[in-house]
């Protein structure tokens, strides 16, 4: 299919057709992520699998996506997005806190968010890698947004005396790997721990690194 088919314009039983096409971009995102976030996964899917548990037909389908990969790199945008707005609504609740304090606010609000439904981290953490470079590139470019959220904040701590000062990039780089790797693992029962512990546990991380033992506060 070399591209999307035209959607139907013009109102129908009252609704645009820009509100109809919300609708079945919503059903068929809600269907994936029960199809792609669950055994066989992403690979295993077809048009017609999804169309069926969307409750659509596959014309509907290719008005809104070229491919299955067009629905998965949306629906990984999506998870992100919900995460990342847990997580701004987070730091208003945390202004003005001490950094532990505000630090332990933000990555329990992300921790809620995405292991809320364990599909969400199958999409996020294992479903989108290595489908495809674009899709890795994605994946990348989402993960480079999530550091630049955790290195303003370190330069925020800088600045109020509360970390030492340093470019942060790399560290938060690699801490984002082990938030990840921690949640997938948590999330598929392969830690013995609460979700408090797990956060409690990445909070010491992230502390260890903006506050090294020969960094006097």
């Amino acid at each position: 299919m070399a591209g999307r088919l035209r959607a139907p314009t013009g109102r129908y039983a009252g609704r645009s057709a820009e509100e109809r096409q919300a609708e079945r971009r919503r059903r068929f995102l809600d269907a994936a992520l029960g199809l792609f976030g669950d055994a066989p996964g992403f690979r295993a899917g077809t048009v017609a699998a999804l169309s069926e548990a969307a409750g659509l037909s596959t014309r509907q389908f290719y008005e809104e996506f070229r491919t299955l990969e067009d629905v998965l790199a949306a629906l990984h945008l999506q998870v992100n997005d919900w995460a990342e707005r847990a997580v701004r609504s987070a730091l208003a609740d945390a202004e003005g806190l001490p950094l532990a304090e505000r630090a332990a606010v933000l990555f329990r609000a992300y921790a809620a968010n995405v292991t809320a439904d364990p599909r969400r981290v199958r999409i996020t953490f294992v479903e989108i890698v290595g489908v495809s470079p674009r899709l890795d590139e994605q994946r990348l470019a989402r993960r480079a947004r999530w550091v630049e959220l955790i290195c303003a904040q370190a330069r925020a701590a800088v600045a109020r005396g509360e970390a030492a000062p340093r470019d942060y990039r790399i560290a938060a780089a690699a801490f984002i790997g082990s938030v990840n790797g921690l949640l997938h693992d948590w999330s598929a029962g392969w830690v013995d721990a609460t979700l408090d512990e797990v956060t409690d546990e990445l909070v010491r991380q992230l502390l260890g690194i903006l506050r090294p033992r020969n960094w006097p506060p």
